[in-house]
């Protein structure tokens, strides 16, 4: 694996109160990139095999409504956790996170992400 995926999930695990866990997947095939998850019953690779299929129901959506928009992110809540799928801008890949919601906080999480994942779009896109 790159040195920058593998930089990415450790500042993410490090760096994100309630880390569950992160995921990139490529969006045309599925395929993983990169997984990680402290908790050993919670696949990310398989959360985001399932997450691909909102994405693409969002995006026929957006392409159904007409309309000249981007994904930037899509946000899940659950009742004890929050899924965060960012989407690329060239829309070739996302990056999926768990957090716990109950230690989260939402603002903090995406700034989070978002400075994490400078490298990740230097080198994917």
């Amino acid at each position: 694996m790159s040195d920058f995926l593998e930089n990415f999930k450790n500042d993410l695990k490090e760096n994100v109160k309630g880390f569950i866990a992160v995921s990139v997947t490529e969006v045309e095939t599925g395929m993983s990139y990169c997984s990680l998850s402290l908790n050993p019953d919670f696949d990310p690779e398989l959360a985001s095999a399932y997450n691909l299929e909102v994405v693409k129901a969002k995006l026929s959506a957006i392409k159904a409504l007409g309309l000249d928009q981007k994904i930037n992110d899509i946000l899940i809540t659950l009742t004890d956790q929050i899924h965060i799928i960012d989407v690329a801008e060239d829309g070739k890949y996302f990056i999926y996170l768990a957090v716990d919601a109950t230690k989260a906080n939402l603002g903090l999480t995406r700034a989070t992400l978002s400075k994490f994942k400078k490298d990740i779009i230097s080198n994917l896109s």
